[in-house]
């Protein structure tokens, strides 16, 4: 892989990176309302959360592949 394509594969890593924060904070807002307003629903509320972790472990897959590990 040359250098540009591996930029190109970076960049596209970092914008999806940015697209999982968003959605994630957005599910963090959407159960704080929910709960905020007392219109708990017990299965709904445990699916978007399940979501948001789902997402949290994605968002960590791609920051492990943007910036690896380097062995010391």
């Amino acid at each position: 892989m040359n250098v540009s394509n591996r930029m190109d594969h970076l960049e596209v890593l970092r914008v999806k990176l940015e697209m999982l924060k968003r959605e994630h904070r957005d599910l963090d807002a959407a159960i704080d309302a929910m709960q905020e307003t007392g219109h708990l629903d017990a299965l709904r509320l445990q699916r978007m959360k399940k979501q948001k972790l789902a997402i949290k472990d994605r968002m960590a897959v791609l920051e492990d592949q943007i910036t690896p590990d380097i062995i010391a």
